[in-house]
């Protein structure tokens, strides 16, 4: 059994708040926290628009593509954060959910996606001080 918590974002479509969530995650806590992110129906491919709004604070998610959400993602995962879409999400017993309400990027402007990428970050953070504890 890994000590190491692991994460997984979920929204719809996986192509914008949960990628920037699962971005900033690995930014900030490194292998220290494992990430994942699906979506119930994934897009074609990562919002642009949430890439650009990510590299202008220095996080890269080029590479990252949209996936499915599976049940063994869920039983996977010590916490499970949902962004707006917590009918599709399976609940198991013993994990830890949230609903984190967020802006939905798709179709927006970069200057409407940088205040939701921004929250995000924050929200990270929090997370991050919640599942790892100061030495």
């Amino acid at each position: 059994m890994s000590n190491t918590p692991s994460v997984l974002f979920v929204c719809v479509h996986n192509a914008g708040r949960s990628q920037m969530a699962a971005g900033w995650l690995t930014h900030l806590a490194g292998d220290r926290i494992e990430v994942r992110s699906a979506g119930s129906a994934p897009a074609d491919q990562v919002n642009p628009v949430a890439v650009e709004a990510m590299r202008e604070a220095g996080v890269d998610i080029t590479t990252e593509q949209p996936k499915i959400l599976t049940t063994d993602a869920v039983q996977a995962s010590d916490v499970v954060i949902t962004m707006g879409c917590g009918d599709a999400c399976p609940i198991f017993p013993g994990k830890r959910y949230e609903d984190w309400t967020l802006d939905d990027p798709a179709g927006q402007g970069i200057e409407a996606v940088r205040p939701i990428r921004d929250e995000i970050r924050a929200r990270v953070e929090k997370l991050i001080s919640e599942l790892l504890p100061a030495p």
